[in-house]
């Protein structure tokens, strides 16, 4: 009994810490993650009766079969992106802004506060002015929660959280009230921009996607090839290193979190003026919280969020195409997505740890006393 216990003991699994882990590797841990999602939501479609591969053949199609689909693909992807690349500004910051909807938000109502009152400003003048002014009211939203954090060190978490409800009903006041369209019957809603306010297209898509690989990019030199992207960095892994090196950390901080709250305005303007064209309070479509998604997944790298953003934007086509071909409930596409976010974040556990027996190195006299007993 006892000779059995120990053996149990060589036999003992349990997770280690990775040192260092490659990049094939993690993504390979990526893809069967991904793999594993789409086997348990296979067995779900079984159960209701559908062929689990005409169903993800179906949301491919969906998805990527065509020029339509392709565009709608992209015309949700373009905010996913950009608010994803804000998101990941502060989380190099370990700075976890929740206040993305907010923000958005606040970028929109800059955008429609131009285009409400110059209606008749040439179309490259007032575009110019909307972005700036989307800009502006983004960066004061995410600059307040941003100076009670370098001021009271308040945790961020539940401050830009908040600033979610404020800017909501801020805005909601303003369809009801001030702004409402006179001409809308009754009906709560603002008065659609003028022409000349609405973004061109290129190759048929809004120019939201030049917009968006330009941030990218910008993100990209930014965080790796300059002095305060670097700072950004240092601070965001040790404040006391930052400290010891001279970073001017309050600064450095408000100028990360005020840039990530700006890029989720621009998000708010390009939402407003080419897919809303009006301002209104499902402007967001929850893009505030599932860029944070689409940033941890992405892992905090520009590149790899524009991409994860088109994947994460043709499930969604793809979901709500299958719900019509195959008259699969709405909920039910919902589980899909959910399922693969949660495998995918699931293998984030798996690369930064490892399955690992127990150390049969430990207690040498003591497995050599074991050996003899055998």
């Amino acid at each position: 009994m006892a000779i059995s216990v120990r053996v149990m003991r060589f036999m003992k699994m349990k997770f280690v810490k990775r040192e260092n882990i490659s990049k094939n590797k993690e993504v390979s841990i990526r893809i069967i993650a991904i793999l594993l999602a789409f086997v348990v939501m296979g067995i779900l479609f079984a159960a209701l009766k559908c062929n689990p591969i005409s169903v993800y053949i179906s949301m491919f199609k969906g998805a990527f079969g065509g020029s339509n689909p392709i565009k709608q693909t992209i015309n949700s992807a373009i905010p996913l992106a950009i608010t994803a690349l804000g998101i990941a500004i502060g989380l190099k910051l370990k700075y976890y802004n929740i206040g993305g909807e907010g923000q958005i938000i606040m970028g929109a109502f800059g955008a429609a506060l131009v285009a409400f009152h110059f209606p008749n400003m040439p179309a490259t003048i007032l575009i110019i002015l909307m972005f700036a002014s989307g800009v502006l009211f983004s960066g004061i939203w995410g600059f307040i929660p941003g100076f009670f954090k370098v001021k009271w060190r308040a945790n961020e978490t539940i401050t830009t959280l908040m600033m979610n409800y404020i800017a909501l009903k801020f805005v909601t006041y303003l369809q009801y009230g001030p702004w409402k369209d006179p001409s809308s019957l009754g009906f709560p809603k603002m008065p659609n921009f003028s022409s000349n306010a609405i973004l061109p297209s290129v190759f048929g898509v809004h120019i939201g996607w030049i917009i968006a690989i330009l941030l990218a990019i910008f993100v990209y030199i930014f965080l790796n090839h300059t002095k305060t992207g670097y700072e950004i960095s240092v601070i965001g892994e040790s404040e006391n290193t930052a400290k010891y090196a001279g970073i001017g950390i309050k600064k450095t901080t408000l100028i990360a979190i005020v840039l990530s709250a700006v890029f989720c305005g621009i998000t708010g303007v390009i939402q407003s003026s080419a897919i809303e064209q009006t301002l209104s309070t499902e402007i967001t479509g929850g893009v505030g919280y599932t860029g944070i998604i689409i940033a941890w997944i992405s892992n905090l790298n520009p590149v790899v969020s524009i991409l994860v953003s088109i994947l994460f934007a043709g499930l969604l086509q793809g979901g709500s195409f299958i719900q019509t071909a195959f008259g699969i409930p709405n909920s039910v596409a919902s589980i899909l997505q959910s399922v693969i976010l949660f495998f995918v974040l699931g293998s984030e556990f798996f690369i930064r740890f490892r399955l690992s027996k127990g150390d049969v190195n430990e207690n040498n006299d003591e497995n050599k006393k074991v050996v003899n007993e055998v």
